[in-house]
This record gives C-alpha cells, structure tokens and sequence, in this order.
C-alpha cells in the first residue's frame, strides 16, 4: 500500500530575529508603517528565511492540470475537452500565465496531473499522470487513498527538483471549481451554497445544480473525515498534487504564492495536516469567484490584490510577485535615517 509521505514544517517564529527585522524596517527613511502592507511582507519573509537580509532566488510557478469525473453530472459550462486544449495553449507561450510569468521573469512549469488526455513525449510538459482523471466522486470516491498519496508524493518531487526560493501554484481543470466548493464544504462546514460559484460561467440554474450534487457527495463520502480522506473523496490529482508540493515548500522554506480559489483549496488541505504552512503564504488575491472570501476568512488570510479574477492558471501568484520583489527590496536597499543623514521625529 502506499502511504502519504509525511512532512515537517519549521514554525517561522523566531522572536529575537522578529525584533531585529522590525528595529531594521522601522529605522528606514519613513514614517513607521508608511509602507503598509510590504512591511509585514518584508518582516515574513526574513523570518521564513530566518535572516534581515532576504533574498529571493529563481522564483518559479507550477500549473498543475487534472480532469475530473464529476463533469459527467453537467457541473460545468465547458466540455472537458478544454482542460487538455489549454495545456496545449500553455506549452505554445499563449495564455496569460505565459504573459505574466514571462513578464515578471518567472519560471514557469507545466504538469500533467491527470489529464484525459495523451499528449505524448513533450519537452516542456512534466508527465505526471495518476490517470486520465479523476472518478466522478458524485458516485464514488474520487480517487483511491494510493493514487492521493502518489499525486502527493510527485509533489514533493516537482519542488525537490527546483533551484529557487518563492514558488507560486497555478491549477487547470475543467470541473475543479466543483472539486474545490467541495473540499471546503467537507472541511469547513460552511453551507455549500456558500462554497459554490459559477466557475467557468454557469447561469443560475447551474450553480444551483452544482451545490445540489456536492451536497449529495458529502452525504455520499459522510465517513470521509481527516483532509487526507476528504482530499481522496472529492478532490482532483492536480489538487492533491499541490498539497504534496505545498508541504514540500513549506518544509524547504521556501516562500509560497497563493493563487485563487482552486490553489486555496489545495492549501485549506495542507493547512488541516500542518497549520504551520500558513506562515510560508502569500496571498495573491482574492477570487471573483464566489466562496473564496469565505474560504480566506477560514485560512485566517489577508490577499494583497482584489483584482477580480477567476482565470486561475497562477496569474495572481505571478501578479503579486513585483510586490514580494518590492518588500525585499525595500528591506535591503532603502536607507535607514542614520545613513541618509535624515532627522527622524522627535520624541513627544
């Protein structure tokens, strides 16, 4: 039988490192806390690479692509067919995650998960099938306990083979918005009509229809408790694989880019086995998509963007990455009052 592989993740909490971070933040040429946000951003990242002198090395973002078996209950406005036609879009440079990561100087790396699909020998497509999708987890188990601790395992092996520190995650999947409301719907206990959107452009009747089939899943996969059990009965293999891969970062120390509403998913997984990776993440944004607020509020997240997006594919990993740029930057190389000869306010 195989078994999930086991991680360890390193709290980042370091109090004295802590102090001297802030002292180094507080001693550049502003007002404290005139720079928001990138602050606690630049205090984060020291701390998770436990140093004040961070530095971000080859970032790289991972789409991870997987179909699923619950497209047969009619939960999605796009035939599967697309999920296999847009890794081919990705390999040929044409979508926008393409044009942000390139733009941003970020590399970017394609997987097949689980696509129902042979693409054959391809240079740039990392091959790491569990099969040609998921079982339609509206009538079954969506994937056996083995094929969820293989999908995690290839994870761990997708980042042990990066040379870099910031990793962002991207997913692509016709029906995995279904997936998603439904992991957060087993794990949180939030209502599913509070978990489910119109994904790729349901209308009204169909994101009714998507609610009633991921209720009917929970009450199918009622004994599926722990997130491993959950993550098999109604998750994707590009969702379990960036479990896998989120465990394996954090455990790297490597700074995380969260994306939107699928990618969070994948992180409310991880976070129910070790809540210490939610000190390794950026949140990118939050989704247009309705329930991701609601799925944040349960990571207890702050997104830096609200951009309206629900393209996924890691756009906003790969938008957010100047801002993580920026909060480093600011660290390293903005003066400080002494340095600048600047007088600093007077005590009162």
């Amino acid at each position: 039988m195989n078994i999930a592989p086991t991680f360890a993740i390193s709290p980042i909490r370091n109090a004295s490192l802590q102090a001297q971070l802030a002292e180094r933040i507080n001693n550049k040429t502003k007002p404290p806390g005139s720079l928001g946000r990138l602050e606690s951003l630049a205090e984060q990242i020291g701390l998770i690479q436990q140093t004040t002198e961070p530095v971000l090395q080859a970032p790289a973002i991972i789409v991870f692509a997987g179909d699923h078996g619950v497209v047969a209950e009619g939960i999605s406005a796009f035939p599967q067919d697309v999920t296999w036609q847009m890794v081919e879009n990705f390999l040929a440079q044409g979508a926008a995650i393409n044009v942000f990561a390139r733009q941003n100087q970020i590399a970017l790396h394609v997987v097949d998960a689980g696509v129902n699909h042979d693409f054959g020998v391809r240079e740039s497509l990392l091959n790491f099938k569990i099969a040609n999708g998921t079982r339609n987890f509206a009538q079954e188990p969506a994937m056996s306990a083995e094929q969820c601790a293989t999908a995690m395992q290839h994870g761990r092996t997708l980042v042990a083979g990066l040379s870099g520190n910031v990793l962002g995650f991207g997913e692509m999947g016709i029906g995995n918005t279904t997936a998603a409301a439904a992991l957060m719907h087993k794990l949180t206990g939030i209502p599913a009509a509070e978990c489910v959107g119109a994904g790729t452009g349901l209308s009204v009747q169909g994101v009714r229809h998507k609610q009633q089939v991921i209720e009917q899943a929970a009450q199918l996969h009622a004994d599926a408790v722990t997130p491993l059990q959950v993550l098999a009965s109604v998750g994707g293999f590009e969702i379990a694989m960036m479990v896998g891969a989120m465990l394996a970062a954090a455990e790297r120390r490597m700074v995380l880019l969260i994306d939107g509403f699928i990618v969070s998913s994948a992180l409310l997984v991880a976070a129910r086995m070790h809540p210490e990776i939610l000190d390794y993440c950026v949140f990118a944004h939050q989704s247009d998509e309705s329930g991701h607020a609601r799925m944040l509020a349960a990571l207890g997240a702050r997104p830096l963007l609200q951009l309206d997006l629900r393209l996924g594919e890691g756009t906003g990993a790969a938008l957010v990455y100047p801002l993580v740029q920026a909060a480093v930057n600011f660290l390293n190389q903005m003066a400080t009052f002494e340095t600048a000869k600047v007088s600093e306010k007077s005590a009162e």
